[in-house]
């Protein structure tokens, strides 16, 4: 397999889509998983496939390789693109939601309870279908994660709860918080982006079969669920 470019050693055409490109990897990981077929197990072919995958699943770094393929030259380095910190992006997100005019009385807790209601309340209803379904998903899929019915739910879940996040987060983005609640804001944009990096670990696993993913996304969902509540408390006080 060594020899082989990555679309050879995921058996597929070079013109296949990215739906055909995910489906095709699947198979073979399922096929060479050592969990799914001793017989075939093999780490040398996994990690050939991976690497197939690591490229051709990323529509940026298969356009890099299909110019590389078209008009190799010698000194021509894989593009790699890894999942950027959402550091900066929390920090000047946080920023920009704290950024209310300060006033005070009955126009200060008109502020509050109109961003509670049409920001916060949303928002957390979101958060929380998206979470409370989560356990419930995973023993589903954990009665056989080689079943494509089992997997293709759960594929399912996870692109349902990634565009309901967007929408939480571009509802937050939108309405700027009152002053006061600036700490309620930080918490819940850290839950989102939480979330956010879950659902990507756990989309790694749909097609590695790697079990290490499912952990660090059930991690990041135990945080996310830490947040959330920590958020409501500190909301309890304006109620």
């Amino acid at each position: 397999m060594a020899d082989l470019n990555h679309y050879d050693v995921l058996r597929i055409s070079p013109t296949a889509t990215q739906a055909e490109i995910k489906r095709a990897y699947r198979q073979l990981a399922k096929q060479f998983h050592p969990d799914s077929n001793r017989n075939m197990a093999s780490h040398e072919q996994i990690a050939t496939i991976n690497a197939a995958y690591e490229v051709l699943g990323d529509p940026k770094q298969r356009k890099y390789y299909d110019t590389y393929l078209s008009h190799p030259y010698p000194n021509y380095t894989r593009n790699t693109y890894t999942h950027p910190s959402r550091a900066a992006s929390y920090n000047n997100a946080t920023q920009t939601s704290t950024r209310s005019r300060r006033s005070s009385g009955s126009a200060a807790d008109e502020a509050v309870s109109h961003w509670l209601k049409f920001v916060y309340l949303p928002v957390c209803r979101t958060l929380n279908q998206v979470l409370n379904a989560f356990d419930e998903e995973i023993d589903a899929l954990s009665a056989d994660p080689f079943d494509d019915t089992l997997m293709d739910n759960f594929q399912g879940y996870l692109d349902e709860s990634r565009d309901a996040l967007i929408d939480a987060q571009n509802l937050f983005r939108a309405r700027p918080n009152p002053s006061s609640l600036a700490k309620v804001a930080s918490h819940l944009y850290y839950c989102i982006g939480q979330l956010s990096d879950g659902i990507d670990e756990l989309e790694r696993f749909t097609t590695s079969y790697d079990d290490y993913y499912i952990h660090t996304g059930q991690e990041l969902f135990r945080i996310s669920r830490g947040l959330e509540q920590e958020a409501q408390a500190y909301v309890s006080h304006f109620l």
